[in-house]
C-alpha cells in the first residue's frame, strides 16, 4: 500500500502500498489504463537494450559491467537511505557501471511518458498514492517475469536460490496468472489495529478479543474523554487493514477468497453484514474521533499519537513514518482484529501480513539483469538487516533480525505474527483491483458507512455493485485463487 504500500509506504499495496497513499486517487483510474493502453503499443528501445555481461559465481545474472541501471523509488514512510546504501553495493560490485537513482512521490506522473515513449527505467518501487495499477501493467505485459532473479543464487549462499530465502508468500504475491513473478513485495507488512499500551494499561483494560469487549473498552475510554478509534478518514481504504482479516476470522478465508475472485453475491456473505454492522456501530455509539472523515492519514496517525483515540487500523509501516510524533513511552503495540465471539471461524489471532512495497522491472528496460541484480543485493541479509533497522520494518528475505534490537512495534508484529501461526490471511483486492480496492470499496462504500452517509446494508449493496461491475468490465484483466 505501503507505503505500500505501503505503504503509504508505501511496502503497496500497495504503500505501502500498500499505500502513505495520500493524493486523490482519481489520478488512478482512467489516465492509468490509458497509458498503459497506449505503451503497450508503442514501440519497444529492444535495440538499445544493455548487452548481457559475463555470468560468473559473482555475476549469476550476467550483468553487463558497464551499462548504465537506472532505479526510481518510491519516496514514501520508509524514506530512500536504505535504497541509497543498496546502490552503493551495485556501484561497489560493478565499477565501470553507472547508476541513476532518483526517489519520487509522482510514480505515474513522472513514468507515464518514460512508459509511452518505451524507454522506462531498470528498476522501479511501484508505490504511492500514484502507483501504478498491477493488474493492468501485468494484463498490458509490461513488466519482466522475475523467475530469473528467484532462480538465481541468493546473495549470501550460493548453495540457496533467491526464492528459497524468501517469507512464506512473497513470491506468491508476484504472481497473477500461472507461474511468472511479475513483483517482488520487499517490505513484510503486518497489517492490524495499532494502539498504545501504556493508554490501555491506563485505562486498567486490555486488548479486546471480542467486540463486546472492543465496545468496553471504547465505553471505558469515552469517559476518560478518549475516542476509542480513528482512522485515514480521507482515504478510507485503510480501513480494510484490520476489517478484512475480521471478515476472515469471522467468516473464514473462503469469504476472503470470493471476494477477490469477484464472486456474485461474495459481499452478501452474512461474515461481512456482521463485520460491517461491528464497525458501524463504532460510529453510532460515538467512539469514533470527531472529525476523523476529514483526517488524512498523517493526521489521524498523529491525533492517535497524541492520545485522542486508542485504536487505528494501518501497517508496520506507521512506526516509522510517525516516529516524530510518537512519544518515546508510547508502547506502540499492534493486534489482530478484535472477533465477534466464539462462533467465529478462525481463532484469535488471526491476522493479515503480506508483502509490501512492490518493486518492477519493465519489460522494455533497458538492462533488466541490472534491475534485477539491485534486487538480488537488497534481498542479502546484510540488506535486510540494514532497512530493518532504518524503518522499524522486516523484509521479504526471510531473517534479517540478528544483531538488531527491536523497535516496540516491530517488536510486536514479531510476536502478532508468531501467535498467528498458520492463521495468516492475504486479501489481493489492493493489488489486483487498485480502483477497485481503492475508490469503490475504500472511498465509495466502506469511508460513506463510517461517516454515517450510508448504512451497512446500503454499502454493502453498493460495494456488491461495484464488484459486479468490475467482474464484467472486459477491460479489466481478472485474476483468481488458484
Amino acid at each position: 500500500m505501503g507505503s505500500t504500500s505501503e505503504n503509504d509506504h508505501s511496502t503497496g499495496v500497495g504503500r505501502r502500498d500498500l499505500i502513505r497513499r495520500s493524493a486523490a486517487l482519481g489520478l488512478l483510474s482512467v489516465p492509468t489504463m490509458s497509458f498503459l493502453t497506449s505503451c503497450a503499443s508503442s514501440g519497444g528501445g529492444s535495440e538499445d537494450k544493455a548487452k548481457a555481461g559475463k555470468k560468473t559465481d559473482k555475476n549469476p545474472l550476467a550483468v553487463n559491467e558497464t551499462a548504465q541501471m537506472e532505479f526510481v523509488l518510491f519516496d514514501g514512510g520508509f524514506g530512500k537511505e536504505y535504497a541509497e546504501d543498496a546502490v552503493k553495493i551495485y556501484e561497489k560490485n560493478f565499477p565501470g557501471a553507472t547508476v541513476k537513482f532518483a526517489a519520487t512521490q509522482k510514480i505515474q506522473s513522472t513514468l507515464q511518458p518514460r512508459f509511452n515513449q518505451g524507454t522506462p527505467p531498470d528498476l522501479i518501487d511501484n508505490s504511492g498514492a500514484e502507483q501504478m495499477d498491477m493488474g493492468v501493467l501485468v494484463g498490458k505485459k509490461q513488466l519482466a517475469d522475475l523467475t530469473p532473479l528467484l532462480d538465481a543464487p541468493s546473495y549470501d549462499d550460493p548453495a540457496k536460490k533467491v526464492r528459497d530465502t524468501l517469507r512464506p508468500g512473497i513470491v506468491e504475491m508476484g504472481q497473477f496468472d500461472g507461474d511468472p513473478v511479475w513483483i517482488l513485495y520487499y517490505a513484510y507488512t503486518v497489517y492490524g489495529v495499532w494502539y498504545s499500551q501504556k493508554a490501555l494499561d491506563s485505562l486498567d483494560a486490555t486488548y479486546p478479543e471480542t467486540w463486546d469487549e472492543m465496545l468496553a473498552v471504547c465505553a471505558k475510554a469515552k469517559k476518560k474523554g478518549i475516542a476509542g478509534w480513528t482512522y485515514a478518514g480521507k482515504y478510507p481504504y485503510y480501513l480494510p487493514f484490520s476489517l478484512y482479516p475480521m471478515i476472515g476470522k469471522v467468516g473464514g478465508r473462503d469469504v476472503l477468497d470470493a471476494i477477490d475472485n469477484l464472486e456474485p453475491n461474495a459481499w452478501k456473505h452474512p461474515a461481512v453484514k456482521t463485520c460491517f454492522e461491528a464497525y458501524y456501530e463504532l460510529y453510532q455509539k460515538g467512539y469514533v474521533l470527531k472529525g476523523t472523515p476529514g483526517l488524512d492519514h498523517i493526521q489521524s496517525q498523529t491525533a492517535w499519537a497524541q492520545g485522542k483515540a486508542l485504536f487505528l487500523p494501518n501497517g508496520s509501516w506507521v512506526e516509522n513514518e510517525s516516529a516524530n510524533v510518537i512519544p518515546a513511552d508510547f508502547d506502540l503495540a499492534v493486534s489482530a482484529p478484535t472477533g465477534i465471539d466464539s462462533s467465529d471461524k478462525m481463532p484469535f489471532g488471526t491476522i493479515w501480513a503480506s508483502g509490501g512495497e512492490p518493486f518492477v522491472v519493465p519489460a522494455k528496460a533497458k538492462n533488466t539483469s541490472g534491475g534485477m541484480e539491485q534486487l538480488r543485493i537488497m534481498l542479502s541479509e546484510a540488506s535486510s538487516r540494514n532497512f530493518t533497522a532504518k524503518v522499524k520494518s522486516l523484509t521479504a528475505f526471510n531473517g534479517g533480525t540478528d544483531g538488531i534490537t527491536l523497535t516496540p512495534g516491530l517488536k510486536s508484529g514479531v510476536a502478532a505474527l508468531d501467535k498467528a501461526g498458520d492463521n495468516v490471511v492475504n486479501p489481493r483486492l489492493q493489488d489486483w483491483y487498485v480502483q477497485l480496492q481503492k475508490e469503490q470499496i475504500g472511498v465509495g462504500g466502506l469511508g460513506e458507512m463510517m461517516a454515517g452517509r450510508l448504512t451497512p446494508a446500503e454499502a454493502v449493496k453498493k460495494i456488491q455493485g461495484y464488484a459486479d461491475a468490475a467482474a464484467k468490465d472486459s477491460s479489466i484483466k481478472h485474476y483468481k485463487h488458484q
